[in-house]
C-alpha cells in the first residue's frame, strides 16, 4: 500500500538547509496497522505531511496504491488527497455550523457524487460508527469522543486506501481515548490499513506494528 525510499526532507532557516527527514525507507502492507512513534521534533509531522500528500519529498521515491507520488504535480496530489487517503486529526476539523450528517457526507458531495448515493454511503458509515442517533447534532452538542468519531466516519466514508491518523487521542479524556483506539483496531480487522501518528508509547502499543523515528530516521521497533 506505501513503499517510501530513501525519502530526504529540508526547509531552509536563513542560508542553510535544515534536514528533517533523512534517508526515510517505509513499507505498509494492505490491511496493516502501524503506529509512527516519536517525540516532538524527531520529523514525525513532516512524514506524515508527505505520506498525506500535503508535502513533498526533496528526494526519494513514494508510491501510494500502486502510484508513484514523486512523479505527480499538484493537481494530481489533490486528487490523490481526495481519494486515496482519509484524515483524522486530533482537533477533528468539524464544521461547527454542519450537524453529524452534513459533515460526513461532505466529502462524497465534493466529489461530484449524487446526494441520494452519498446520504445512502454516509448512513451505512454513520450507524457502523454508532451515530445514527446524532446526525442532527452539531460538534458543540457533541461530547470529545463522538466528535473523533464524526471524524473517523467522515475519513472513512470515501472508502480510502488507507486511514491516516494524527494524534488521534491528543485532544481526549483517557476512557474516550480508549474507546477511539478500540475502534480502530475493529476497523483495522474489518481490512482498513492505518497509520498513526503518536507521540505516546501506550496509544502506539494498540497498532500492530510500531516504528520509532528519531531525530529524522526510522527504527523498527
Amino acid at each position: 500500500m506505501i513503499t517510501m525510499r530513501a525519502i530526504n526532507k529540508g526547509y531552509m532557516l536563513g542560508e542553510e538547509k535544515l534536514p528533517i527527514l533523512k534517508d526515510v525507507d517505509f513499507s505498509v502492507e494492505k490491511g496493516e496497522y502501524v503506529a509512527i512513534l516519536g517525540p516532538s521534533g524527531s520529523g514525525k509531522t513532516t512524514l506524515m505531511n508527505i505520506i498525506g500528500c500535503m508535502d513533498v519529498m526533496d528526494s526519494g521515491e513514494y508510491y501510494l496504491d500502486g502510484m508513484a507520488i514523486h512523479e505527480t504535480d499538484e493537481e494530481e496530489l489533490t486528487e490523490v488527497r481526495n481519494s486515496k487517503i482519509g484524515f483524522i486529526f486530533q482537533n477533528y476539523q468539524l464544521i461547527s455550523t454542519y450537524n453529524v450528517m452534513q459533515n460526513i457526507i461532505m466529502p462524497l458531495l465534493m466529489r461530484g457524487m449524487n446526494h441520494k448515493d452519498a446520504q445512502e454511503q454516509c448512513m451505512n458509515t454513520i450507524k457502523l460508527l454508532g451515530l445514527d442517533h446524532r446526525i442532527e447534532h452539531k460538534p458543540n452538542e457533541l461530547s470529545g469522543g463522538q466528535k473523533q468519531r464524526v471524524s473517523i466516519a467522515r475519513a472513512l466514508v470515501g472508502r480510502p486506501a488507507i486511514l491516516l491518523a494524527d494524534e488521534p487521542t491528543g485532544a481526549l479524556d483517557q476512557n474516550s481515548g480508549k474507546e477511539v483506539l478500540k475502534l480502530f483496531q475493529e476497523l483495522n480487522e474489518m481490512g482498513n490499513t492505518i497509520v498513526m501518528i503518536t507521540h505516546d508509547l501506550g496509544v502506539a502499543q494498540s497498532a500492530k506494528r510500531i516504528v520509532r523515528i528519531v531525530d529524522g530516521r526510522l527504527f523498527e521497533s
